[in-house]
């Protein structure tokens, strides 16, 4: 395990934090904010990387911090552990339709751009770049919601969910690539990582994750099932950085580790151009659920599931270097292209240029013929 993995693995052996309420809510200098009741809650618009900070520190349930346009440079990391609620989240976004980016360069070696151990945060519309570790870490966090954020060229794991009591969280219409943890040579950098803890109800959908060092998504040690859709996982494990020593795997979804028995989730997801293998359930010898995806060019195979009992069912496999399943006989396996009797439809299109496309007006996934078929019954649909 390296230095920075084990650093993820003891934050969630610490104790959390509760904080009290407040009388007011400081912002920079001399700027002060009366804190919310239930009947009113604040919001704040920041503007320099001081009142970012402070805001984010300081809010208290039903803060609605809104970030004006530009790229800010924290030179510590922005944290909190400040609870939301159910019914009055803190939520932290973009200022209206405005671009913002908070950028890592001005932090030191070792350190997140945001560390959040809270519960029913509302985070949207941002970008974090540039991490030298892992760019966003949600340590134990319940009821949390992540939607239309970026999380691109950074030092380790671009999204980490991890620790006990990890539930209820949603990670929506996340875009996390580029990330590279040179001093490990490109071996923990995932695009998103849910490891190292417990906690159900936990979502990935309408995610983009590609051309990271190490793995799209990894599940290692982390014990309750969690669920992928609409997911698309591409390009990681390339050696893009010219490492002599390059240590990735590049697993598009990597599915377990480090003993855990899970029946993980993924319905309706594609993996392609991975230098390891499309879905891999990793050693997890659980039940996993793999549902209508589509495998496609990647270097080992497209479906990895040799000691689980996992079951796939409608999958669509194509070209891949190994092969299209590696299974044990544990194995369900149901009408899916390399199962007996079962058809392999074509594709519209394997050009995979569209993938990178800007996403909708409402965050979703950009349009494309790329790995569709048109078929109701088998495969990703890609949307």
């Amino acid at each position: 395990m390296s230095r920075r993995t084990a650093r993820i693995a003891s934050t969630v052996r610490t104790a959390r934090i509760v904080r009290t309420a407040l009388a007011t809510l400081s912002l920079g200098a001399g700027l002060a904010v009366a804190l919310p009741t239930q009947a009113h809650a604040a919001t704040v618009v920041v503007s320099n990387s001081t009142d970012l900070s402070n805001a984010i520190k300081n809010a208290t349930a039903g803060t609605v911090i809104q970030v004006r346009a530009g790229t800010y440079y924290p030179t510590a990391t922005l944290q909190s552990t400040a609870n939301g609620t159910s019914a009055a989240p803190v939520t932290l976004t973009a200022y209206g339709s405005e671009t913002v980016k908070i950028d890592g360069s001005s932090l030191p070696d070792g350190d997140w751009i945001f560390k959040l151990t809270a519960d029913y945060w509302n985070v949207s519309n941002l970008t974090f770049q540039n991490s030298p570790d892992s760019a966003v870490v949600c340590q134990s966090c319940t009821g949390t919601v992540w939607n239309n954020i970026k999380t691109i060229n950074g030092g380790d794991s671009g999204f980490t969910l991890t620790g006990d009591g990890t539930m209820n969280n949603t990670v929506r219409n996340i875009d996390s690539y580029g990330n590279y943890d040179a001093a490990n040579h490109g071996e923990n950098a995932d695009g998103v990582a849910v490891k190292f803890g417990s906690g159900t109800g936990n979502l990935i959908t309408g995610a983009r994750l590609y051309n990271n060092a190490d793995d799209g998504i990894d599940f290692w040690s982390f014990s309750s099932p969690v669920t992928v859709e609409h997911t698309w996982s591409f390009g990681n494990g390339v050696n893009r950085w010219s490492d002599s020593a390059f240590a990735g795997d590049g697993n598009g979804y990597k599915l377990g580790g480090d003993g855990e028995v899970v029946a993980h989730v993924i319905n309706n997801s594609a993996a392609w151009g991975n230098a390891g293998n499309g879905f891999t359930e990793n050693s997890n010898t659980g039940a996993i659920v793999i549902n209508r995806t589509t495998a496609y060019a990647n270097s080992k195979w497209g479906y990895y599931f040799a000691t689980s009992s996992a079951k796939l069912g409608k999958n669509l496999a194509v070209g891949s270097g190994s092969g299209a399943v590696s299974k044990g006989s544990k194995v369900t396996s149901a009408g899916n292209t390399w199962d007996s009797g079962i058809a392999t439809p074509a594709f519209r299109s394997t050009d995979a240029s569209s993938a990178y496309n800007a996403r909708s007006s409402s965050g979703t996934l950009p349009a494309t013929t790329f790995l569709t078929t048109g078929s109701t019954t088998i495969g990703a649909t890609m949307d």
